[in-house]
């Protein structure tokens, strides 16, 4: 009884709740937030101003690459302008030079690389995180990583000397069965003459393209197997007793959670394979016309052409290269900021379907 009656006391903005009755009582008798104390400690700011510096360092390191290059190169961009991007010959000496021919050399080698080394990169990935046994997995990873530390110049030899004198069957194929559609035309093959010579199918874009695809695998790879890897695991197993199969769990679960994952490392890859230098180098036969049969001998790239003239380029034909050097890394950059940017709206997991 007194416990009501102290109740039926209670002012009516106090019975209210607690929220009316701080509401409407005078702002000097309102309750304070208290504050929280956010100040970091001296390791956390050490830490903090590391991570700046290195980050500001990088961009300066990366601006200060492209100023040098555009600095270098300003005489001959001056004297060609836009005629350095639509001409195909290579004369600098007499003032007659471009990148039209080299740069779609290197664009059709790239694209070749990473059309194959891409479904490998994924099936590789795959089959260590979800499909090997564990002392199988472990193996895997050690080869995967050893092979991205192979140098370009091994592969380079090993492509020239071994691995195209067997892909010349495969090339031969797809030029016979395929030759109506452009990429695949071979001048001057005879398809129906078993004794015809082989040399228009050596030195290719598509032989440097596999080359390349083989560098650039092992990067791609790793980058998917660690997206992959982090996988919820709860979703994998809601996905088996839901009764999917393995591939049912693969396609439901990780490529939805790996989307960025398999976006960043084939740009990634493509980057690598855009600069690429010494294997291309070692193994095609330069031309300087535009050559989009990717089958036929002769080919180029920025990089190689760097690699063939800079010993003994005049003053004005190493500004020449400079020029070139810079359109490879403005192309660089734009393929990996778009690879930033797709990443970026395609965060891994956003999807999942489990």
């Amino acid at each position: 009884m007194a416990s009501a009656q102290e109740e039926s006391d209670r002012p009516e903005s106090d019975r209210q709740g607690t929220g009316t009755a701080v509401a409407d009582r005078p702002e000097s008798e309102r309750p304070v937030p208290r504050r929280l104390n956010s100040a970091r400690g001296l390791g956390d700011r050490i830490f903090r101003y590391q991570l700046t510096a290195t980050g500001v360092a990088v961009l300066a390191v990366m601006a200060g690459v492209g100023l040098f290059l555009l600095l270098r190169a300003g005489q001959a961009l001056r004297a060609r302008g836009f005629a350095f991007l639509t001409t195909a010959e290579w004369q600098p000496d007499v003032h007659n030079f471009g990148i039209a021919a080299v740069m779609t050399g290197t664009v059709l080698i790239a694209l070749v690389a990473v059309s194959i080394s891409m479904p490998l990169a994924v099936g590789t990935a795959l089959f260590i995180t979800d499909v090997a046994p564990p002392k199988l997995r472990r193996t895997l990873v050690t080869m995967v990583d050893l092979m991205a530390a192979v140098p370009s110049v091994v592969y380079g030899l090993w492509g020239l000397f071994f691995f195209q004198q067997h892909v010349i069957g495969l090339s031969r194929w797809l030029s016979t069965w395929f030759g109506w559609i452009p990429l695949f035309t071979v001048d001057g093959a005879q398809p129906g003459e078993p004794l015809a010579s082989e040399s228009v199918y050596t030195a290719s874009t598509f032989v440097a393209g596999i080359v390349v695809a083989l560098m650039v695998a092992p990067i791609q790879c790793s980058v998917m197997r660690e997206v992959f890897s982090q996988a919820p695991a709860g979703e994998r197993e809601g996905a088996y007793a839901l009764g999917a199969t393995r591939w049912g769990m693969i396609r439901a679960v990780v490529l939805p959670y790996g989307k960025g994952g398999i976006i960043g490392g084939t740009m990634l890859g493509l980057g690598r394979a855009l600069g690429e230098t010494i294997a291309v180098y070692l193994i095609i036969s330069p031309v300087f016309v535009i050559q989009p049969h990717i089958l036929q001998t002769g080919s180029n790239s920025v990089s190689s052409l760097i690699a063939l003239h800079y010993g003994d380029a005049s003053p004005f034909g190493m500004s020449a290269l400079m020029a070139a050097g810079l359109t490879l890394f403005l192309l660089t950059l734009a393929v990996n900021f778009t690879a930033s940017s797709v990443v970026a709206r395609s965060r891994s997991g956003a999807e999942s379907e489990a």
